[in-house]
Order: C-alpha cells, then structure tokens, then sequence
C-alpha cells in the first residue's frame, strides 16, 4: 500500500498519546504504521485492528480496581511508551500505553498489514507475506515485528520502535466496533464495543464479528 497522494510520513509525537479518550486512540491508530529497528534490520505494518482497556474501571484491564504490580507499573506511565508482557507463556503482547502518567489506560495492537521489510518479517514467522496469519491476532503482530519483552518500557519516539503517520485515513462505515477477544473473565465489560478493526482487511484477526 502506497502513501495516499504524496502524504509526507511524520512520527507521532508524545502529545498523541497523551489523549485521555482511549477509545478515540485506539480507534485513530488504525491505518497508523508502526516500526521497529532491530540489529539494522527496519520492518513495519499498518495497524489495522486495536483493542481499548480503559485502566481502573475497565474489568478487563490488568490494572482495573487500581491493581499496581511489577508487570503493571508500566501502564501508570505517562502515555507513549510500550507496555509488552508475555501471554499464556507464549505470545508476546505489544500495547501502547495512552493518557498521562497515573491513568492507566492502553490500547493492544491486535493485527498489522505487512508494510516494510517484508523479508524479514517473513522469516521471523516463516510465512508469506500475502498469507494473512503472518501478523494476524496480537502474538503474530509483535513477532513479524520482532517486539518481545526487551520493548517493555521503550519510548515510542526513538529509534528502536515508533508509529507514523502515513496519511491512510478511514470513515466510520470503514470500521468495525465490536466487542475485545478473550476476555470473558471480565463480566459484562467482555459486551463493551472497545475492539476497532478495518473492514475487509484479510489480516484482521476475527473479522466475521460484525454486522455488514
């Protein structure tokens, strides 16, 4: 996918994420692009499916009721830094945390669309880039990117991983809002519409849950 008419690239700054509206980020952040740099090697994708949890009230949220631990500590940053931590022992989740220092709030970055240094996010997960499941659902995004636990913490305006701007721009009826994967632990708050994702993107993770 090429920049839409000429758009010049910039880097989201500090102050982006530093909106206290989660779900208006998580939502913007689609057709954002978000890099790493890894020993040279620079690779890429368009953030094409999010999830929102919005902090203490959010039953779904690792520091919902004001929880602070270890892992935890990293959401009460100030917004625009990476909070990564490791799933079931496997997979490694890549959020961005939002808001101002004390608010945690997040937004997980569930699926990217391959964008730049293709080959290597190919042997990263031995597959083709046209093949969807290369980084669909948050564990295939941050290995293609090759984000692990040694992201947790990084500033996302430096130069080891940051988002930029790319001019990609969607209306509402371009964009799904349905309820977040895998999180029925959290009552009715597992109903909340807080999972944004591009329609008819092929690498969205669950792209059959919403009404055409």
């Amino acid at each position: 996918m090429k920049n839409p008419n000429n758009f010049t690239p910039v880097t989201l700054p500090f102050s982006y994420y530093q909106n206290p509206d989660v779900l208006f980020v998580a939502k913007d952040l689609l057709g954002k692009v978000l890099y790493t740099r890894i020993n040279g090697k620079q690779t890429a994708g368009i953030i094409v499916e999010t999830e929102a949890y919005m902090g203490e009230v959010d039953k779904a949220s690792h520091a919902y009721g004001g929880r602070r631990t270890n892992r935890t500590e990293t959401l009460y940053s100030d917004g625009g830094i990476s909070y990564v931590y490791l799933c079931y022992g496997i997979h490694y989740l890549f959020n961005i945390v939002t808001a101002s220092e004390g608010v945690p709030h997040a937004v997980l970055i569930r699926a990217v669309e391959p964008f730049d240094g293709l080959e290597d996010i190919e042997n990263r997960r031995s597959l083709s880039a046209v093949n969807s499941r290369i980084s669909s659902g948050p564990g295939s995004a941050a290995k293609a990117l090759g984000i692990d636990s040694s992201f947790n913490k990084k500033e996302l305006d430096g130069d080891e991983i940051w988002v930029e701007d790319h001019g990609f721009r969607y209306t509402d009826e371009q964009i799904a809002s349905v309820p977040r994967v895998g999180v029925d632990y959290a009552g009715d708050h597992a109903l909340l519409p807080w999972r944004y994702f591009i329609k008819d993107n092929k690498y969205v993770s669950k792209p059959n849950k919403y009404e055409k």
